[in-house]
């Protein structure tokens, strides 16, 4: 079972990984947020407007996986919507600010937040089965969401992220470009 130790440590890398990164995009021009790398492929392509648009949708998808982990035996994710999506979606990134990103991934954390306060320590176990990333248990969907803060952030800098998500069949396609 999860420990409280494991559960306090996944809180404090949310926040501090999503601090950093807010840090990172505030500093943002509009123009700059508007900006696809010429030599990027895949999300390594997108602009930061694309990339905090998807990090919010994706933020709405995982909690509402794990939402389903937590109420269900072992549920198949296949096709699952979220329950409350981002605000802001792939198509509109370009024509919000990043001030509106911010907010929004704000309003997701506070969210996810908000719902992990009502956990109990063994609800972290319970396990679901995704057909992007396999068998994962709560706790391990939950810290997908520093890393991807952490791999965003990292791109957004024009690093290289330290940080690969381990697909089962390779990166699936989730944006279309312009």
């Amino acid at each position: 079972m999860a420990t409280q130790a494991q559960v306090d440590e996944l809180l404090s890398k949310m926040q501090e990984e999503r601090a950093a990164l807010l840090a990172i995009v505030r500093e943002l021009s509009e123009a700059r947020a508007q900006e696809r790398p010429p030599e990027g492929d895949g999300e390594a392509g997108w602009s930061a407007n694309e990339q905090l648009a998807h990090m919010a949708s994706m933020e709405a998808s995982y909690r509402t996986w794990v939402q389903r982990a937590v109420e269900e035996e072992r549920p198949d994710l296949t096709g699952t919507v979220s329950r409350d999506p981002a605000r802001i979606d792939a198509e509109g990134a370009h024509a919000a600010t990043v001030a509106q990103h911010v907010d929004e991934l704000l309003r997701q954390r506070a969210v996810t937040l908000a719902y992990l306060e009502t956990l109990p320590p063994a609800a972290y176990d319970r396990m679901s089965v995704s057909p992007i990333f396999g068998e994962l248990s709560v706790l391990q969907w939950l810290r997908s969401y520093y890393r991807h803060d952490r791999m965003h952030a990292a791109q957004i800098a024009g690093r290289q992220s330290e940080y690969t998500p381990r697909f089962l069949a390779g990166e699936p396609d989730q944006r279309r470009r312009d």
